[in-house]
């Protein structure tokens, strides 16, 4: 059965979590087997005080448009239902993970303040640090790094970063990548009545596809001259070659 991962982005009013700041939006979108599901879970909430200045400037969600949105122990559930079992995949997980540690904490629910314990975590921006070291791992930088298109990201959204960042995540885990959905449904969990409209920033369909940059000839060839290098010194066929043998023997 293919791994289901999450993608996950919030929005808060500053930070840090520990200044008493609170989660604001939350942001999902689901892939099983490198594709988009089309389940998304999507709310924002009102956190019971005001949002700094400088969060304001960067999300652009004000404490007048908050005003009647539920609040986190009303969709708790909802949104623990969705991300339970699945790898959570995060760029710069400590803040995501440190607020909603801290909402279910607040609510008295020690056996789910602390998430890892139902989720396992991937940080895109530990990895990108990996392999980018000493460069900009920004979201941002990441998508002009591997031709993602972000266009429409002159704010932060929840939601909308969750479906660049699930672009950027397929991009650096293997590069031909396809995004097109499993269905075109557009009632997932945590879409209801609160969030509907022009509320929500999404990415466009018709946005630019990640670029496949297929092998050359000459590159397959030098490809294959290392891995009889590597069966010579190491006494036996490399893995890579031992797989695609089975595979072929499987196929036929």
């Amino acid at each position: 059965m293919a791994t289901r991962f999450v993608v996950l982005d919030t929005e808060t009013t500053g930070m840090p979590v520990t200044d008493g700041h609170r989660i604001i939006e939350i942001g999902c979108v689901e892939l099983i087997g490198r594709r988009l599901t089309g389940r998304n879970f999507h709310v924002y909430l009102q956190p019971d005080r005001s949002s700094d200045e400088g969060a304001i400037g960067v999300h652009g969600i004000t404490d007048q448009f908050l005003e009647g949105k539920p609040r986190f122990a009303e969709v708790a559930d909802e949104f623990f239902d969705f991300i339970e079992g699945a790898q959570l995949i995060i760029h710069n997980a400590a803040f995501d993970v440190g607020f909603i540690n801290n909402e279910f904490a607040l609510m008295g629910q020690a056996h789910r303040a602390d998430i890892t314990q139902h989720c396992s975590v991937l940080d895109t921006l530990m990895m990108a640090r990996e392999r980018h070291p000493g460069q900009r791992n920004s979201l941002d930088a990441l998508c002009k790094r591997y031709g993602v298109d972000n266009s429409g990201r002159d704010l932060h959204g929840a939601l909308l970063d969750s479906e660049i960042l699930a672009d950027v995540y397929l991009a650096m885990t293997g590069g031909q990548t396809s995004l097109s959905l499993a269905g075109n449904s557009s009632d997932g969990a945590g879409e209801g009545s609160a969030n509907q409209g022009s509320e929500i920033r999404r990415l466009p369909a018709d946005r630019p596809r990640s670029i496949v940059i297929r092998a050359t000839d000459d590159e397959l060839a030098e490809h294959a001259g290392r891995l009889e290098i590597i069966a010579k010194a190491a006494g036996a066929p490399a893995l890579w070659a031992q797989l695609l043998e089975a595979e072929n023997a499987a196929a036929n």
